[in-house]
Order: C-alpha cells, then sequence, then structure tokens
C-alpha cells in the first residue's frame, strides 16, 4: 500500500493548461519562491516566514504529462526532525481520462510515521485540491497565509 501522501482531482481543462498552471508554482503556492521552476535542471527555494523552507529542484519535466521535483534541502522549525523533507520528491502526474484531465499530485517520503505528516498533508491538501485546482480551473489561485 502507498503511505505517501497524494491527491487526485479530476478538470475539464486540457493537459496542457495543467502542466501550465503547475509549473506556475507562485501562483498557487504561498510564500517566497526563488528561482525559476519551470525548465528541467531548475532549482528553486520556498520560504514560508521561519517555519519552512525548502530547496527544489526540477528533475523530470514531461511536457503535458509530469513534473518531478527533488528536495535537495529541507528545514521545517515545527517538528524535532527539521530535515523530515530531505530528499524526498514531489510528483505531478497528468493523464487524459474521457473528456477530463486528472492530476495525480504525490509527495513520495512524506508518510504517516513523519512527524509533520499531518501538518503538512493539511497544507498540501488546501493548495492541491484548492489553490492549484482553482487556478487550473478559474485562472486564480488563491495562495494564502498558511505555511507547508
Amino acid at each position: 500500500m502507498d503511505k505517501n501522501y497524494t491527491a487526485t482531482f479530476m478538470v475539464d481543462q486540457t493537459p496542457e493548461e495543467v502542466f501550465a498552471a503547475i509549473n506556475n508554482v507562485r501562483d498557487w503556492w504561498t510564500g517566497e519562491i526563488e528561482g525559476s521552476t519551470d525548465k528541467l535542471g531548475d532549482e528553486f527555494t520556498y520560504r514560508y516566514k521561519d517555519l519552512h523552507y525548502s530547496k527544489q529542484k526540477v528533475t523530470e519535466l514531461v511536457p503535458n504529462k509530469k513534473v518531478v521535483w527533488r528536495v535537495l534541502d529541507g528545514y521545517l522549525n515545527f517538528v524535532e526532525d527539521k530535515t523530515e523533507w530531505k530528499g524526498t520528491e514531489i510528483t505531478f502526474d497528468i493523464s487524459k481520462k474521457g473528456d477530463k484531465t486528472e492530476v495525480r499530485f504525490s509527495h513520495v517520503g512524506l508518510v504517516p510515521e513523519n512527524q509533520c505528516y499531518n501538518a503538512c498533508s493539511d497544507g498540501w491538501s488546501y493548495y492541491i485540491n484548492g489553490s492549484l485546482r482553482d487556478l487550473i480551473t478559474t485562472g486564480k489561485g488563491y495562495p494564502k497565509d498558511t505555511e507547508i
């Protein structure tokens, strides 16, 4: 059984529109994002106040099908093991299902044994099922004053 955090949703938009929205990270994930997020090999940092810092590298980019970020470094100040995210992978799989597009998000390595699992999975749920989905369907995400 897959214990990694995953979230899946369907939208009416095309895989091209979904792919573009995912790579437009600043419009759906709150906090300070530095660096480019939409080319293979890009590295970017995410920072939310003093609670969360992570550095991601775009390790896989298959147009309209898949996006993978490897977390190169991370610091979460609200858990004992501050580096729980380091070495994990954040993946977005995009597939056509009839006249709809399915988005399957997974944070590989974010498992229930992690201290941050509940808080982090709640945050991801908000961003993936809420902000990213709305960015795809309405053209406007809503990153708010929430950390993940």
